[in-house]
C-alpha cells in the first residue's frame, strides 16, 4: 500500500539530488495492425499509436508538476517489429519504421522503441527483414530504436546472428556517418532480453504481455551518492561496506516508491494497466549524477582499479534488494548502468587510461546491463566486433542475467579520439580494441553455441 504523505517526504528530502523519473514508457501491442498491405498495416500501426499515446506528454509533465519531481523522457515501446513484417519485405520495414517515427512526433515522444528481432535460436523471415534493413532504418529515422536478442540462457548464442550484427553495426556507423555513427547508439544487442524494459535503445513489448501498460524508469544515482556521503561525514564510528550497501539499500527503497507512485498515476490517466517500476541507477553527464561517483566515494578512486568489480557487485545487489522491498513490480533491468559516453566520471577514467575495454567487460558480469554506449575505432573488423557482441552474450547465458552491447564504431576515428554526441548521449574517448582478428576463425565458425548445462531447470 503506498502512503502519499512518505512519498512526498522522500521528494522533499531529495529534490535537489537529481531524483527524476528518468522515462515513462507506455508499452503497446501492435500486432493487431498486420494487414496484407503495407499501406494498410502502417495505417493502422499510425492510428493504434497515436490514438493511445496521444496525451502521454501532457499526463506526464501535470504529474511531474504535481509532485515536484520531473520525467525527463517520455517514450513508447512496441511488440516487435519483426512479427509484422514476416510477411513483407525490407521496403515494408523502412516503410514501416517511417510510420513509427512520424507517430513518435505527433506524440511528442523522445524515442520509440520495438524495431526488434528475437533470434536467440534462429531467425525467421521477419526477423531477418528487421536485420537486413536496420542500417537504413537507424539513418533515415530520428526517434525509432531497435534491439536484437541473440542468446538466451535456454538456448544458447546464435552466432550466425551474432556474425550477422558484427558486419551491421560498421553499416550503420557510416550510414550515420556525419553523426559520427550515432545510429549505432540506437541498436541494443541483447541476452535474455526482458519484455518490459522501459529504458531505450532496448525497449519493446514482451509476447507475454498486456495489451497496453505503463512502465517506469526511476533512475536515482545522485540520490544514492549523496546519501552515501552524508552517511561517511556525520558517522563517527568506523563504517564497512556493510554499512555503506545498506544505506544504499534504503535510498534504492525510497526511490522505488516515487516510482510506483508516479507511474500508477500516469496509468490510470491513460485507462491502461501499470506495469513495473525499473530500478535502474542509469546516469546522465550531468556532474552529481554519476555511478563513477558512487565509487570513488565507496573508495575507488581510480575506476577500473582492482576493486570495481566488487564495488560495481554490491552496488548492484543493494539497489535490487533496495527496489524488491519496496514494490512488487519491479522488473525490466533494475541494477547499476555503467554506459561510458553517459557517465562523465567513467569517460573521465576510459581519458585517463584507467578503464579498458577487458575491464569494463568484467564489471558487467555483475552490473545491470553490458558494454553500453562504448566507442571503438571505425576501423574495428566486423569479426572482432561479433567477438566482443559473443563475449557480453557469454556472460548473459552462463549467468542467466541480461547482458546487452551498444557498440558505435565511430568512423574514421582511432583509439583516443573524442566523440560528443551531447545531450543524454554524452561524450568519451575512443576506446582501443586489442588483439584484432584474433578470434576471427573462431567467429567465422557461426552456427549456435549450444545452452549450458544449468539450462536445463525443467
Amino acid at each position: 500500500m503506498l502512503h502519499t504523505d512518505e512519498i512526498i517526504s522522500t521528494i522533499r528530502m531529495l529534490h535537489d539530488e537529481h531524483l527524476d523519473v528518468r522515462a515513462v514508457t507506455l508499452a503497446l501491442n501492435i500486432n493487431d495492425c498486420a494487414a496484407p498491405t503495407v499501406d494498410l498495416m502502417c495505417r493502422k500501426v499510425y492510428h493504434k499509436i497515436t490514438e493511445q499515446a496521444r496525451n502521454l506528454v501532457s499526463i506526464c509533465d501535470a504529474i511531474g508538476g504535481k509532485y515536484g519531481i520531473p520525467v525527463i523522457n517520455k517514450r513508447i515501446a512496441v511488440s516487435p517489429a519483426s512479427i509484422l513484417l514476416a510477411a513483407h519485405t525490407s521496403s515494408a520495414a523502412l516503410q514501416l519504421a517511417k510510420t513509427l517515427d512520424d507517430a513518435a512526433h505527433e506524440c511528442r515522444v523522445d524515442f520509440v522503441g520495438g524495431f526488434s528481432a528475437l533470434v536467440h535460436k534462429g531467425i525467421s523471415k521477419g526477423d531477418q527483414v528487421v536485420l537486413d534493413s536496420l542500417p537504413e532504418v537507424l539513418s533515415r529515422t530520428e526517434r525509432v530504436c531497435a534491439s536484437v536478442n541473440v542468446a538466451s540462457r535456454k538456448a544458447g548464442i546464435n552466432m550466425d546472428a551474432v556474425l550477422q550484427l558484427g558486419h551491421i553495426l560498421p553499416k550503420i556507423a557510416r550510414a550515420t556517418g556525419e553523426q559520427r555513427g550515432f545510429g549505432c547508439a540506437k541498436l541494443v544487442v541483447f541476452a535474455n532480453i526482458p519484455e518490459d524494459n522501459p529504458f531505450m535503445a532496448g525497449a519493446y513489448m514482451g509476447i507475454g504481455e498486456p495489451e497496453a501498460t505503463v512502465n517506469i524508469g526511476v533512475s536515482g544515482p545522485g540520490v544514492i551518492g549523496s546519501a552515501l556521503k552524508r552517511r561517511i561525514a556525520s558517522t563517527t564510528k568506523k563504517l564497512t561496506l556493510n554499512d555503506l550497501a545498506e544505506e544504499i539499500k534504503i535510498t534504492s527503497f525510497r526511490v522505488t516508491r516515487v516510482g510506483e507512485l508516479i507511474g500508477r498515476e500516469v496509468a490510470e490517466k491513460l485507462g491502461v494497466g501499470f506495469g513495473i517500476v525499473d530500478l535502474s541507477l542509469a546516469p546522465t553527464p550531468t556532474v552529481g549524477d554519476s555511478i563513477g561517483e558512487i565509487l570513488q566515494t565507496l573508495g575507488i578512486k581510480k575506476i577500473g582499479s582492482p576493486g570495481s568489480t566488487a564495488a560495481v557487485a554490491m552496488l548492484n545487489d543493494a539497489v535490487k534488494k533496495g527496489g524488491l522491498f519496496a514494490s512488487s513490480s519491479v522488473g525490466g533491468l533494475s541494477g547499476a548502468f555503467i554506459p561510458v559516453s553517459e557517465d562523465a566520471t567513467l569517460a573521465a577514467a576510459v581519458r585517463d587510461g584507467h578503464l579498458v575495454l577487458e575491464k569494463l567487460e568484467a564489471m558487467t558480469s555483475v552490473c545491470s546491463v553490458g558494454l553500453d554506449m562504448i566507442m571503438i575505432p571505425g576501423d574495428t573488423s566486423p569479426e572482432t566486433i561479433a567477438g566482443i557482441i559473443a563475449d557480453e552474450m557469454a556472460i548473459g547465458v552462463i549467468n542467466n542475467k541480461t547482458t546487452a552491447v551498444r557498440l558505435i564504431p565511430v568512423p574514421d576515428a582511432k583509439a583516443g579520439d573524442w566523440v560528443d554526441f551531447g545531450g543524454l548521449f554524452g561524450s568519451s574517448p575512443v576506446l582501443e580494441v586489442r588483439n584484432v582478428d584474433g578470434s576471427k576463425d573462431f567467429v567465422n565458425f557461426a552456427g549456435r553455441i549450444p545452452a549450458p548445462l544449468q539450462s536445463l531447470t525443467n
